[in-house]
């Protein structure tokens, strides 16, 4: 089934195309907690300012946000080390990564929400509803 994912669908993972590019001409260079894959080319053949390309191959949806900030540093020659090599301090205040749920189950849904019943609290007396004269 995820093989005919990858043929009929470009937001599944990879098609199969990118698959044989990113394997003909890719270095497989280390994977995040999310199942993401990353790649860097073998040389910059075809570069466009004279750097090696790299790719993220996403595990499941295809998803921006998915990308932990340290392979987002890398993927954006921020650094230059992959996380794999020289991986990024954290600090103790930093929370986890988590990538964006709008749209997901899993998405925030204030009180009061369609989704979540409806049902909010009154108005309080600092509020007066405007009245055309």
């Amino acid at each position: 089934m995820d093989f005919l994912k990858s043929i009929f669908t470009w937001w599944n993972g990879a098609t199969v195309g990118v698959r044989f590019h990113v394997g003909r001409r890719g270095v497989f260079v280390g994977q995040d907690e999310g199942g993401n894959r990353y790649y860097e080319a073998r040389d910059n053949s075809d570069s466009y300012d004279q750097r090696k390309r790299r790719w993220v191959i996403y595990r499941g949806y295809a998803d921006a946000s998915k990308v932990a900030a340290e392979w987002h540093g890398w993927l954006h020659y921020t650094f230059d080390e992959p996380p794999t090599v020289e991986p990024m301090r954290i600090k103790a205040w930093e929370k986890d990564h988590l990538p964006n749920l709008t749209g997901t189950i899993h998405a925030y849904k204030p009180q009061g929400a369609i989704s979540r019943g409806g049902d909010r609290q009154k108005a309080t007396a600092d509020y007066e509803a405007w009245t055309p004269e």
